[in-house]
């Protein structure tokens, strides 16, 4: 069958999960060495199959414009040298990050002479549903493959080819390796029903990692049958308290905002202190001059006229898109019940100087990330020195915050004795 003819979906997903089963126990034991190799000549790869990527990235584009996806959407999906010499940076990062496997997180004696320690080992098959942007492709691929995990990508129907060329490059360092091609596998259809099988799959499939919108995490939530790492939709927020220097305010503000809009750290909602409105009109004009529209709460509106009335459903939602509802606050206590009611537990900031509403918020908020005078754009584990990311954990079992190869392990113990027995 063609790739594109395979219609026996069920079939095709269990033989993928078969293959990636077969390869993860090969690949959990294989050395530090020998990952690395492969990480690096899928580095080259991607560097020297460049046209190729672009080429298929410009069929994707082609059918997401026809589809009518939103510039943001777009931008998620577009591919152009400089991200794809980012992407192999990134491999070659994680290829420089220590080898978790084997790692001993621990290590006692017990009275009876019994020798324990607790190490870290492979989760073994990790899926990775993912929409929109290709570049997972690469990032998920090479964190699952650092920490000794097969994988098996399923990208969404928008970015396909460019998906597909990515692959190329990975199974070409997966060859130079002499590791199993079978490490990094691709659902190779669109075909939604992909999907339903993946979250079946618990005989062969460890944990899924769903990247996406809220009705991709609202799916796979309802349907999985496989523990998930969740990947919620990024409701962030930005907290400018009493007395914020204006200058860190309206930067910190128009980069959370503004640099990258469709990335799930960008900033989603802004809350000024009622103590700080003098800054609200040169935060806006930031934020205005460079392409953004306002959504304000009755304060706002009435303050400047350039703001457009928010509705309840603006609080809760992730634009993805050069928009973002701005809401006036009473206190650092305010801010705090604001984000606890509306936010997705991803990442939020405050911008302040005073120590006492800076510990309060730092500690108050329930949050996988939260950040002091800093953009909401560094959410994302390269910034965090991690190498690069699966994705950012809002769940609180097992990873939360950016999921990189730590994170994509779990741990064994070893118990060592001579003829011990137990009475």
């Amino acid at each position: 069958m063609s790739v594109m003819d395979k219609t026996d979906i069920p079939a095709l997903v269990r033989d993928i999960g078969a293959r990636a089963k077969a390869a993860a126990r090969v690949l959990a034991l294989a050395p530090a060495q020998t990952k690395d190799t492969a990480l690096r000549a899928a580095a080259e790869a991607l560097r020297d199959h460049g046209p190729a990527i672009l080429s298929a990235n410009a069929k994707d584009m082609a059918l997401g414009e026809q589809k009518g996806l939103s510039g943001a959407m777009l931008d998620r999906l577009m591919l152009d040298e400089a991200r794809i010499t980012a992407m192999a940076g990134g491999l070659d990062d994680v290829a420089g990050l220590a080898d978790p496997v084997g790692t001993v997180l621990d290590a006692w004696d017990r009275p009876n002479g019994l020798r324990i320690e607790r190490v870290r080992v492979p989760l073994g098959v990790i899926g990775v549903i993912y929409e929109s942007r290709p570049n997972v492709t690469a990032d998920a691929g090479a964190l699952c493959l650092k920490a000794g995990n097969a994988s098996i990508l399923r990208g969404g129907s928008e970015s396909f080819h460019s998906s597909a060329a990515i692959l190329e490059c990975l199974t070409l360092g997966l060859r130079k390796a002499d590791l199993p091609e079978d490490c990094i596998l691709r659902i190779p259809t669109t075909e939604r029903a992909a999907v339903g099988e993946m979250l079946r799959l618990s005989d062969y499939i460890d944990v899924i990692v769903p990247r996406g919108g809220k009705s991709l995490i609202e799916r796979v939530t309802a349907e999985s049958k496989v523990p998930l790492f969740k990947h919620l939709e990024g409701i962030c927020h930005i907290y400018v308290a009493a007395g914020a220097d204006p200058q860190k305010a309206r930067s910190i503000v128009v980069n959370s905002k503004m640099r990258r809009t469709g990335i799930c750290g960008s900033a989603e909602t802004l809350l000024i202190d009622r103590a700080a409105l003098s800054l609200a009109g040169d935060i806006l004009d930031g934020l205005i001059e460079a392409g953004c529209t306002i959504r304000g709460d009755d304060v706002m509106c009435d303050l400047d006229s350039r703001c457009q009335p928010a509705t309840d459903e603006d609080w809760g939602t992730e634009y993805l898109d050069a928009i973002i509802s701005v809401a006036v606050v009473d206190g650092v206590g305010a801010a705090i019940d604001h984000i606890a009611r509306y936010g997705s537990s991803h990442t939020e900031t405050i911008i302040s100087e005073d120590p006492a509403s800076i510990a309060r918020f730092l500690n108050e908020v329930d949050s996988a990330i939260v950040m002091h005078n800093a953009s909401t754009q560094f959410a994302d584990g390269g910034e965090f020195g991690m190498g690069a990311e699966i994705g950012i954990s809002t769940g609180k079992l097992h990873a939360r915050g950016p999921v990189g190869v730590d994170q994509l392990t779990s741990m064994k113990y070893l118990v060592r004795g001579d003829g011990h027995c137990r009475s």
